[in-house]
């Protein structure tokens, strides 16, 4: 006689915890400085969280160059999500810095670093090539650079420095990223708040930038913690002229109620017109991990058949939703051609659609091609007054 089971408990319930699985998050405002340090506790070339000045002062010492650009990276606000102090050893030559550098390769969460007070373009060069290496390998990184703050206004003021840090006769340090990953500031004259110290306008920018949400632009946005004199300010050309190569001006506009000083453009120091502003690069950044990190569950598992390649769409899907509603991008298309071959009866298949289908499931690769729509922020705004009687 077969065993029936009873009825009771009348209800089984087995708790599946599959989908409860966490998506990887990546915040997009951490930053790491390397800069020179004769003190603390911290060791060279190795990477030191800093949750305030306090920690940057125990770990690298009081008044030494790091702890006064970690100092201004505090003083933003926003304020970025964490911040990475890292010593340089010894004298800060050319070897040193790349060991530095060389420490941040593996710490894959860092979205920014500087070099702490560095206005040398042949030092500047190995942050340059640091983060385009870094980025070619997948942590998508940028730099951030300033132009020497001591550097005095002359008439050719912006040729000057412009082929300081791109030549334009060949040779030398050319900070130039053709795949924008380089931002230079410029602020000269810039002092802390004492109004007698160099103040390192690159750390401050760099921590006010990672201070706001990947798609919000940078301009006219506040940079805390610098004092300009009068006399340095940029003129009206000068501003024109630094923004027209791409370098960013600090500025202090009248117009502003309270005054302050704040960035005078957004763009990359960088040929590639088509990602020129700082915003567009850190949204592609973020946008490239978000998927990665979403769809990442689904390799191995899911199949190259219609149910699964409609998974696969629907996952991507859900991933750019949020960005649409948060107003980060303005819409998307995700695209994947051997789902559209699928979705037909396989009588109705050509010759090359067959062939499609048949080297996607020997290689196991899928195609996805993921399309967004940009809205970018204004940035000039022209109006026409006209009066009447």
């Amino acid at each position: 006689m077969a065993t029936v089971p009873a009825a009771y408990p009348f209800i089984d319930v087995t708790i599946d915890t599959s989908g409860l699985q966490p998506v990887a998050q990546r915040s997009p405002g951490i930053i790491a400085v390397a800069g020179l340090s004769n003190a603390g506790d911290a060791a060279a070339n190795t990477p030191t969280v800093c949750e305030s000045l306090d920690d940057a002062v125990a770990h690298f010492g009081t008044g030494t160059a790091l702890t006064q650009s970690l100092g201004l990276a505090f003083l933003q606000d926003p304020a970025p999500s964490k911040v990475y102090g890292v010593k340089i050893g010894n004298t800060g030559a050319d070897a040193d810095v790349l060991a530095a550098l060389d420490s941040l390769s593996g710490v894959d969460d860092v979205d920014f670093v500087a070099l702490a007070a560095t206005t040398d373009p042949t030092l500047l060069v190995h942050l340059k090539d640091h983060v385009e290496q870094v980025s070619a390998s997948g942590s998508k990184r940028m730099g951030v650079a300033m132009i020497d703050p001591t550097k005095v206004k002359t008439p050719t003021y912006v040729t000057d420095i412009l082929n300081g840090i791109h030549p334009t006769a060949g040779g030398g340090a050319d900070l130039m990223s053709s795949v924008s990953r380089m931002v230079i500031v410029a602020a000269r004259g810039a002092k802390l708040d004492d109004g007698v110290t160099t103040a390192d306008a690159a750390v401050a920018s760099m921590a006010a930038i990672a201070g706001y949400a990947p798609a919000t632009s940078i301009v006219l946005k506040p940079v805390r913690g610098l004092s300009i004199p009068l006399p340095s300010l940029y003129s009206a050309a000068e501003i024109t002229g630094l923004s027209e190569v791409n370098i960013i001006p600090i500025i202090s506009p009248a117009i502003i109620v309270g005054g302050g000083f704040y960035f005078g453009e957004g763009r990359c120091f960088t040929s590639d017109a088509t990602q020129l502003y700082v915003d567009i690069v850190r949204t592609l950044d973020d946008i490239d991990f978000r998927l990665k990190a979403g769809l990442i569950g689904l390799i191995g598992d899911a199949r190259i058949t219609r149910p699964g390649l409609t998974t696969l769409r629907s996952a991507a899907q859900g991933i750019l939703g949020p960005l649409v509603r948060a107003q980060e991008i303005d819409d998307f298309d995700v695209e994947i051609p051997i789902l559209d071959i699928l979705a037909q009866p396989q009588s109705t298949w050509s010759t090359s659609d067959t062939n499609l289908v048949t080297t996607a499931r020997s290689n196991r690769a899928v195609d996805m091609f993921v399309s967004i729509t940009y809205g970018p922020a204004v940035h000039r705004l022209q109006v026409t007054l006209q009066p009447t009687f």
